[in-house]
């Protein structure tokens, strides 16, 4: 497993991209971008660009855990 180069919240941008996302969760690249793509998932588009709000992704990960149920 790929190991998160963030310490904390505060220092991620509002908006992640592809490789962002990557890093924060310690996943690959790829794996990143498949996870954009699903529908449930809280990606926008900018132009041709596809990016996570910060703040939508923490909800949505507190949904998805155990604890958030």
């Amino acid at each position: 497993m790929k190991e998160s180069i963030y310490k904390n919240y505060d220092e991620l941008a509002l908006f992640l991209n592809g490789k962002m996302l990557s890093n924060l969760l310690g996943i690959s690249q790829s794996s990143a971008y498949e996870l954009m793509h699903n529908i449930d998932f809280p990606t926008i588009k900018i132009g041709n660009r596809m990016v996570v709000p910060k703040e939508e992704l923490l909800e949505w990960i507190k949904r998805n855990t155990n604890d958030g149920r």
